[in-house]
């Protein structure tokens, strides 16, 4: 999800046609947290410029094993 997300932001996707994109690919309308997820991801995607597509998709992946599958660090969210 955050290789689309970011690929999406580095192609200047606009962010309602990201949205769209990313709910078709992960069928995310079934889950009220799988939507949020994937908000978040695509918000931090959008707002994290000087993050390349695969460090963007580690640092989310490292911070989630990490931190037992909390990603906040990375999604710009606090506890």
């Amino acid at each position: 999800m955050a290789v689309v997300a970011r690929s999406l932001a580095e192609e200047q996707i606009q962010r309602p046609k990201a949205g769209a994109i990313m709910s078709r690919i992960y069928d995310t309308e079934v889950s009220e947290r799988g939507k949020e997820l994937m908000q978040q991801i695509l918000d931090a995607a959008y707002i994290k410029k000087d993050s390349s597509t695969r460090n963007f998709a580690e640092e989310l992946f490292v911070a989630c094993l990490k931190n037992e599958g909390d990603m906040d660090s990375v999604l710009g969210h606090s506890a």
